[in-house]
């Protein structure tokens, strides 16, 4: 039997992975995975228990132990459940994000998160969002984006949405925490942030999301799509 299909949409922090990843999979009607929330669910996890982000094995632990769903109440983003805590707004947050950069670096963390993101792989197709989901998880995928916009935009995206949710941030130290991320990124050792070598590069800087999401789904052939609702 074929394989089941895969789009992948890897990219930087706030290039608008989660916003486009979703709504081409509700024009695809495909799953979708949003491999991020798995890493940032995994650092919250251990910084609840106390753990050393930088202790390889502790955090593969508990990143084997964590439970983790998703649920999804209507149009919007899908609720992370961690440990049976709705850990939807803490995930969101620049800590989270810098825990999941730091513990994604250990290869026995990213080795138990495999397994789990393999798993959404379910007819009649999945969109998976993240950093090495075409590179490393879904190598085999026919179908790849990688989705960048240029640090000084990735930085008010991320500022206009938590000055939305009623968090105090400075545009300044996000441009910081953004570079620094992406030098980190790109630079670890294991799964860096690149693009696969047969992606498609869609550069979101200065494009509405509506031509972003377009663009991305020209990469998917037509029989995939959903008819349009009148």
């Amino acid at each position: 039997m074929p394989r089941i299909p895969v789009l992948t949409i890897d990219g930087p922090s706030g290039s608008g992975k989660g916003t486009i990843s979703r709504a081409v999979a509700e024009r695809l009607g495909w799953h979708y995975l949003d491999s991020g929330a798995l890493y940032r669910a995994v650092g919250l996890a251990a910084a609840w228990e106390g753990l050393d982000l930088s202790d390889a094995d502790a955090v593969a632990q508990c990143a084997a132990r964590t439970e983790i769903r998703f649920e999804t109440a209507g149009a919007g983003e899908p609720h992370v459940i961690v440990n049976g805590k709705d850990a939807t707004r803490q995930l969101r947050t620049e800590t989270a994000g810098a825990a999941a950069s730091a513990i994604a670096a250990h290869p026995p963390v990213r080795a138990a998160l495999v397994a789990l993101q393999h798993g959404f792989r379910k007819a009649p197709g999945l969109v998976a969002d993240g950093r090495d989901m075409g590179t490393v998880i879904f190598p085999d995928a026919p179908y790849k984006v990688f989705l960048t916009a240029s640090a000084a935009e990735r930085a008010k995206r991320r500022y206009k949405q938590l000055k939305e949710k009623g968090v105090s941030v400075n545009l300044d130290g996000l441009l910081h925490e953004i570079a620094a991320r992406d030098e980190r990124d790109a630079g670890r050792a294991v799964a860096p942030l690149k693009p696969a070598d047969d992606a498609v590069i869609v550069d979101s800087t200065g494009t509405p999301i509506t031509e972003v999401v377009e663009h991305v789904l020209a990469v998917v052939p037509e029989k995939y799509r959903l008819p349009r609702q009148a």
